[in-house]
């Protein structure tokens, strides 16, 4: 038989691989990954092709410790490969071939043919991995604390927020608006919580650099840090409309406490607010003046209030529910200039009537936030675009939250946000085997004070049948939109008790035949009957 001669092809100077990266060479036709440990220089090579993903990317994955072993996790479905002997460590159906290597005169050499195995002694992590996060709002500061109840003495921990506070719940800024709470009440992560776990928090300092090639972070006072895990969680940025008179003194955002302050101050010494936006943020902004004192007017666009959530019905009752409150809502109405010299008087609709104003709130909509990653060559699109282990293009690199584009979606609720955090929180943990799959969308609030649910499709066709309970005296309106025997969508208004239930049927698209003439009166009677 004969045996294959092995023959040493240089690669690459040693120093053209940045410590616990990899590089991709060819060796005889074959995609082999070269990697460098930082602790001792020491070298290893094993095949470049993923089998369990299909694809050539091993060499752009993270190397760390794992059980003993110095390892290489796939960028795409993070198997663990060792660096030593090639196999896989959590599926034994797997394997990569591992080549010998040697460095001579500061230059890597790898051998042509591939061998069995290849005896290393991985030496123990003296030092603690750094952790970056870049951004302290929710979907960080949750995939923080998945992380430390995970592995708390995995990484040294460094977080930069833009603003000086920590971490609050923005979603309850609409009862910090209308008086019902205090700042103090929506914090989650005071300064305390940081420094108490031994994180280093830089508040108030944004991050306006990336160095991918050097692993660094530059914050706006010139203060630069290193990482070796870095997690982007920028989130997003509201929506500003280029209207003549934007800059008026008055005019302002809802989406951060700054933009809280403002709205009070307002309220406090003056009478009339427009709300430009019917959708959630402008109701809620709306719904919080007017417990102030003002008198409020909602300008929106479509022909009926939140219209991604709720159909006309329900958009209809909301609307007089609010008027009754003493709101004015204009629909199909288009702003088209905001008057005033130095602070705002008014807007000037397209129709051309005008309507005064001391206060303008845009609430139109968020934009994530995705500068900072396209300046550091990462790759986007409407979001930073991450795949199902929520890495980025760069395997060192994580995204979660809003700033995120995941499978073609940018998520703005909250409960796809926790998923996020908790999969990548299990990925720098070294612990993962989940991905995240995106998530069915359902809404579920109160608008107003008013309960509010929606979830999966409310087009109906021909195909679609219509279950609809309307009791206007009581203030409660269910609609359930049927397709061969399954939910298709779901919309209930003053009473979303079994919100949660219907958005469980539409996920996962049960035959609802046995309880189809029960089902609009809720879980317990339907079920009940059922058995």
């Amino acid at each position: 038989m004969n045996q294959m001669v092995n023959t040493w092809i240089e690669v690459c100077a040693l120093t053209e691989i940045a410590p616990d990266t990899g590089a991709c060479a060819l060796i005889n036709g074959q995609q082999v990954a070269v990697f460098r440990m930082r602790e001792d220089n020491r070298i290893y090579a094993i095949g470049n092709h993923d089998p369990a993903s299909g694809a050539n990317v091993l060499s752009r994955g993270i190397v760390g410790d794992l059980q003993g072993e110095r390892v290489v996790a796939s960028p795409i479905y993070k198997q663990h490969y060792s660096l030593a002997t090639g196999r896989c460590i959590e599926d034994a159906q797997y394997q990569v071939p591992a080549y010998p290597v040697q460095v001579v005169d500061g230059t890597i050499f790898v051998g042509s043919v591939p061998q069995k195995t290849y005896i290393t002694t991985p030496q123990a992590r003296e030092e603690k991995m750094r952790l970056v996060m870049v951004g302290n709002g929710l979907a960080g500061m949750r995939m923080l604390e998945e992380l430390l109840e995970i592995a708390p003495d995995l990484y040294e921990i460094e977080v930069f927020g833009a603003e000086p506070h920590g971490n609050y719940n923005r979603i309850m800024l609409s009862p910090v608006l209308s008086g019902e709470k205090k700042l103090d009440d929506i914090m989650l992560h005071p300064h305390s919580w940081y420094a108490e776990r031994g994180i280093t928090f830089n508040a108030g300092d944004e991050v306006v650099k990336i160095d991918r090639k050097r692993r660094l972070v530059v914050g706006k006072s010139g203060y630069t840090t290193s990482y070796d895990r870095l997690v982007i969680a920028t989130g997003s940025s509201p929506v500003v409309l280029p209207l003549p008179g934007r800059e008026l003194d008055g005019v302002t955002t809802f989406r951060d406490i700054y933009d809280i302050n403002k709205m009070i101050d307002a309220s406090e010494n003056y009478q009339h607010a427009v709300v430009i936006g019917g959708g959630l943020l402008g109701l809620e902004a709306a719904h919080g003046l007017n417990k102030r004192g003002m008198k409020v007017t909602v300008i929106h666009l479509m022909d009926r209030l939140m219209e991604r959530q709720l159909d006309h019905v329900a958009a209809d009752m909301l609307k007089t529910t609010l008027e009754q409150r003493g709101m004015r809502i204009e629909l199909s109405a288009q702003t088209d200039k905001i008057l005033g010299n130095e602070r705002v008087t008014g807007i000037l609709l397209k129709d051309g009537r005008e309507i005064p104003a001391d206060l303008v709130v845009m609430a139109v909509g968020i934009r994530p936030n995705i500068e900072l990653a396209k300046s550091a060559g990462l790759h986007c699109e409407r979001g930073v675009v991450v795949n199902d282990i929520m890495q980025t293009f760069d395997p060192r690199v994580y995204a979660v939250g809003e700033c995120v584009q995941h499978r073609g979606i940018a998520y703005g609720l909250v409960e796809p946000l926790w998923g996020q955090a908790f999969v990548c929180a299990t990925q720098l943990a070294e612990r993962g085997s989940i991905q995240y799959r995106g998530t069915q969308l359902a809404t579920q609030l109160k608008v107003s004070g008013v309960e509010v649910f929606s979830a999966g499709n409310l087009e109906s066709d021909e195909s679609c049948e219509d279950l609809v309970i309307r009791d206007p005296k009581r203030g409660i309106y269910k609609r359930l939109i049927l397709n061969n025997n399954h939910v298709q969508g779901a919309v209930l208004y003053g009473d979303a008790r079994d919100g949660s239930w219907y958005a469980e049927l539409i996920s996962e698209q049960t035959d609802i035949s046995s309880i189809r003439n029960r089902l609009l009166f809720g879980r317990d009677f339907a079920m009940k009957q059922a058995s």
